[in-house]
């Protein structure tokens, strides 16, 4: 097992290197098998370019490499990550979750976080836990499902009088449940009744009116408000986590 601890801590004054063999030694690797599994890890994590450079130097993304490169030098068959991508910028969740992508070919990798994003980028399974109990173990997909999202039409428009005219209208066809809209955007959001094709009367509205809308999409579910409503139904404050299992 490997085990990657939130923020991917380490011993700031070693070098990569330095910090790569004491990981070597905590595991017992010796010989050509120590040899091939560090060779393996730096070229797996990029880490060439920074290998003789002293740790607390490095950037917060190059950090993370080298913590999952300590975790996994012995090659384990699970790996265990606590937020792998917090405090990171855009580019580097987007490299970490690359390298998650590409062990979870080989490995179990459970992910630990409260990054809902993530779920889809990396994850098969999510379990959602609150309160020490598991509230929820699905898909991703099959979580999106249970939201009141899920088949809903988001639109947005080029003129106000043209948003206005269809929060009126929209919101008077038999398919749709509610309608949210956003007056600074001009978005216009319609949430589906059971088992309704919303896409449908939508389009057909918009159709007959000509109206100029440059974005429409139909949404798969929003997993923020599952969450919300699985951990804390009654808006109150619950204390609750998420991992997901990759």
């Amino acid at each position: 097992m490997g085990y990657l601890p939130e923020g991917a801590p380490s011993y700031g004054e070693m070098t990569v290197s330095e910090f790569l063999d004491f990981a070597a030694d905590i595991r017992g690797l010796t010989g050509e098998r120590r040899r091939e599994r560090r060779g393996v890890v730096i070229d797996r994590l990029g880490l060439a370019p920074v290998i003789d450079q002293v740790i607390e130097t490095l950037s917060k993304g190059f950090r993370r490499r080298v913590g999952l490169a300590q975790a996994l030098i012995h090659d384990p068959q699970v790996l265990i990550l606590d937020e792998p991508t917090d405090g990171l910028d855009p580019n580097q969740k987007h490299e970490v979750r690359r390298l998650i992508n590409e062990l979870s070919k080989d490995k179990l990798v459970i992910v630990s976080t409260h990054i809902l994003e993530e779920v889809h980028e990396v994850c098969t399974r999510a379990i959602i836990i609150s309160n020490g109990r598991i509230v929820a173990d699905e898909t991703p997909t099959a979580l999106e499902a249970r939201s009141r999202y899920h088949h809903a039409v988001s639109l947005r428009f080029e003129k106000d009088a043209e948003l206005t005219a269809a929060i009126r209208e929209i919101s008077g066809l038999p398919e749709v449940s509610a309608v949210e809209s956003d007056a600074r955007e001009r978005r216009l959001t319609a949430l589906p009744r059971p088992g309704a094709n919303v896409l449908a009367a939508v389009s057909a509205v918009i159709d007959r009116h000509a109206w100029d809308v440059p974005e429409l999409h139909l949404e798969s579910g929003r997993l923020d408000e599952v969450f919300r409503a699985l951990t804390d139904p009654k808006g109150i404050d619950v204390s609750s986590s998420a991992e997901l299992a990759a």
